[in-house]
């Protein structure tokens, strides 16, 4: 389950990465609203690993945009995503406790 996941949140982080990088695309806070939904729900499906979702998503906008604008203040986008990967990994474990 956890290698299908991986495998989802690599496709649709590159998916939003791409759409990102697009010149005709200039809508940052659908962008980060998009990010951070998405991180949220792999968070809440995989609750263990929010780190993992955070940056299989949201490392695809720095590697892009890195190559097209040189600017190093696009790493802020990925914590967007780590909020939302942390926050649906928080939800996750507080709507259904892991008991031991």
């Amino acid at each position: 389950m956890q290698k299908l996941l991986f495998t989802a949140a690599l496709a649709l982080g590159g998916l939003i990465g791409y759409i990102d990088s697009r010149p005709t695309w200039d809508d940052t806070s659908i962008t980060a609203a998009v990010l951070f939904i998405t991180s949220g729900v792999f968070g809440f499906l995989g609750p263990k690993r929010p780190w993992l979702w955070a940056l299989a998503l949201g490392i695809w906008i720095p590697i892009l945009g890195l190559a097209r604008v040189q600017n190093g203040w696009i790493f802020l986008v990925l914590v967007v995503a780590f909020l939302g990967a942390y926050g649906g990994s928080g939800l996750r474990r507080l709507l259904f406790p892991i008991r031991t």
